[in-house]
């Protein structure tokens, strides 16, 4: 077993969360990652509104009495979300940890702090991660630029970033992008995180509720297997290769190209509906990091978590025998 100042934190036995995912941070693969020992958290915007939320959150409890939480992802959206009924779904049904990713967390502070709810914000950078820290968060996930999802606009990848994050600041940092395994685990660790962050190596577990096609792709898929949308509208996003991604990343490059050139084929609803649900791979956009190239194998969660301690400790133990004080 690893113990960190983070599974000490949140109350759980491995220092691995599996971060919110939209489309498939659902109560069926949160609940296995609870009962592995990990922190998974709850994606708030995959339910279709804050009521549809706190049924998955109860829904979460009857499969789980380990510690879990909910995601809360502000970004510019196609459509509007109220940010501030989300929020009060999560405050009200008395969840204790949320994840914040996106936008800055401060508008949300007040609300998770009176209710006594601890919150991990995922930065892309060292500037904005001790922003996070100033308004009051309470752990920093610092997401290099291996990560599926966006990864800023600095492209400063993890074996530099998270270094600099725990060098500048105070809190607790977890590690996220392109972790899949226990050297990644071992890896973080011996660069100041205090515990790492997975969302691809879940995505392709026997309990995510995503086809089984996506999973099976995970495992073929190397890590070469990503392309960066969106570049050119300084959104950037890390997304899986396939045939609708090469076509916005075709139509961007126009001269004059604008985002409504590509919303068509970038809408979340799609890729949720043809590629996550439907199984069609070049359906929609799907979001996956450089780890699928670690991912080998399809697994439940709890050996998947199993697997990644002991190959940490391993990890840990084979730099131990190579050191001659």
């Amino acid at each position: 077993m690893i113990q960190t100042s983070f599974t000490q934190l949140f109350g759980i036995d491995h220092p691995i969360t599996c971060g919110g995912m939209t489309g498939a941070g659902t109560a069926e693969l949160i609940s296995a990652v609870a009962n592995a020992g990990a922190l998974g958290f709850l994606a708030a915007l995959t339910q279709p509104s804050p009521e549809a939320l706190v049924k998955e959150i109860e829904r979460t409890r009857d499969l789980t009495d380990r510690p879990f939480g909910v995601n809360l992802t502000i970004l510019p959206m196609i459509g509007n979300v109220n940010y501030d009924e989300y929020r009060a779904a999560i405050v009200e049904s008395g969840i204790k940890v949320v994840e914040t990713a996106g936008a800055n967390p401060e508008p949300h502070m007040a609300d998770f702090k009176a209710a006594g709810i601890k919150v991990i914000h995922k930065a892309t950078s060292v500037r904005h991660a001790v922003t996070a820290e100033r308004v009051g968060v309470d752990v920093i996930s610092i997401d290099g630029f291996e990560c599926a999802g966006h990864p800023g606009e600095d492209d400063v990848p993890g074996l530099v970033l998270i270094p600099a994050a725990t060098q500048a600041l105070t809190i607790p940092v977890i590690a996220s992008g392109g972790i899949a395994d226990g050297r990644g685990l071992a890896a973080a660790l011996a660069l100041g995180a205090v515990g790492v962050n997975m969302g691809t190596r879940f995505l392709a577990t026997t309990e995510s509720p995503v086809h089984v096609n996506v999973k099976q792709q995970i495992v073929r898929n190397t890590e070469r297997d990503t392309l960066l949308v969106f570049r050119e509208f300084h959104n950037t996003a890390r997304v899986v290769r396939n045939a609708i991604s090469e076509q916005i990343v075709e139509r961007s490059r126009r001269p004059g190209a604008s985002f409504a050139d590509v919303a068509e084929l970038a809408s979340g609803e799609r890729g949720r509906t043809a590629v996550l649900a439907g199984g069609d791979m070049d359906g929609g956009v799907w979001w996956a990091s450089q780890a699928q190239g670690l991912i080998h194998d399809i697994d439940t969660c709890a050996t998947v978590v199993e697997t990644i301690i002991a190959d940490a400790q391993a990890s840990i133990t084979r730099l131990h025998d190579l050191i001659k004080l």
